[in-house]
């Protein structure tokens, strides 16, 4: 009976081979957007979904699989700052997921990203499979954890902490936001992204999870600035 229920609670083949490939694929990265990022926004998608009613096993296996596989290609790590999908997509062929999934997920992962909404144009894919795991990513950007991997993020790519000089980026592109070779400091980066992440979560259930982690964040911000500016 006790070794029954230990297979029951291993993960499934495919998601054992994801977990693999996620590991190889993002070993090496700076702690902002590592493996472990990727298994927090699993288990975060997860739970949103089935916060929101989502109980069927094929559409839960679609937020996990693209939970799991959306940052691989991310552009801030690919050489020439460019979304790549192509190993998610070998790897969705080769474990055999059904074209309906594979489409579904590569969807998924090709539409979460902010830069497809920092000018104010959302993504068309109003399902509720994206929805959990948009939302998942994004509260993984917020709070507590969000203020880590933002600074851990800015370390790595060496820019200042604050700098009064260097003002804010206004009515931002997707390709003003994307490039990166722009003189940019870590604390303008909450006031350009995080700050307005909390309105655009597609999900009740993110929406209630994001307001705690949102003020935390502007408390943090808003202390900074009192010791920045020695009246702390």
């Amino acid at each position: 009976m006790e070794l029954e229920k230990q297979q029951q609670q291993q993960p499934p083949e495919m998601i054992r081979r994801a977990e693999q490939l996620v590991e190889a694929m993002m070993a090496g990265r700076d702690a902002s957007h590592d493996a472990w990022h990727a298994y927090r926004v699993r288990d975060l998608a997860l739970s949103l979904a089935r916060e929101e009613g989502l109980q069927d096993t094929n559409n839960l296996q679609i937020v996990e699989l693209a939970a799991l596989l959306h940052d691989i290609g991310d552009y801030k790590y690919t050489k020439d700052f460019v979304e790549d999908t192509g190993i998610v997509e070998k790897f969705l062929e080769e474990v055999e997921v059904e074209e309906g999934k594979r489409e579904k997920i590569l969807s998924i992962i090709k539409g979460m990203g902010f830069k497809h909404e920092v000018s104010g144009v959302a993504y068309v894919d109003s399902s509720l499979e994206f929805g959990v795991v948009q939302d998942a990513d994004r509260l993984d950007a917020i709070g507590a954890i969000g203020i880590a991997r933002c600074f851990t993020y800015g370390g790595s790519k060496n820019r200042v902490l604050h700098d009064p000089a260097i003002v804010l980026r206004q009515e931002l592109s997707k390709e003003k936001y994307m490039n990166k070779d722009e003189n940019q400091t870590t604390i303008n980066h909450f006031h350009e992204k995080l700050f307005k992440l909390k309105d655009l979560m597609k999900t009740k259930a993110g929406k209630r999870r994001a307001e705690k982690r949102h003020k935390f964040m502007k408390d943090y911000v808003n202390e900074f600035y009192e010791e920045w500016s020695g009246r702390a």
